[in-house]
């Protein structure tokens, strides 16, 4: 039996597939976000807008996290993508 090539493409299946939810180094997501930019003007980027999304800096504070840490848990992640969407 042969498989017919599909033409219509679900691109949210294809966002999901090319952001799973696993843990991420500050570093990766940053520049995931703000690719255009230097690393350093991500992190800083990345960081300003958890600190304005006060429900986002609020829930990510409920699982631990510190301004200190290199990596976002999964759980942290999850969040990040529910309040700022999937780089």
């Amino acid at each position: 039996m042969e498989v017919m090539k599909n033409d219509f493409v679900d691109k949210d299946l294809l966002q999901e597939d090319a952001w799973p939810v696993r843990p991420y180094s500050k570093h990766e997501l940053a520049t995931a976000y703000a690719p255009d930019i230097a690393p350093t003007s991500a992190l800083n980027r990345l960081a300003q807008w958890i600190r304005l999304n006060r429900p986002l800096c609020d829930a990510l504070g409920e699982t631990g996290y510190s301004v200190r840490q290199h990596v976002f848990t999964s759980r942290q992640v999850e969040l990040i993508f529910r309040h700022l969407g999937k780089p």
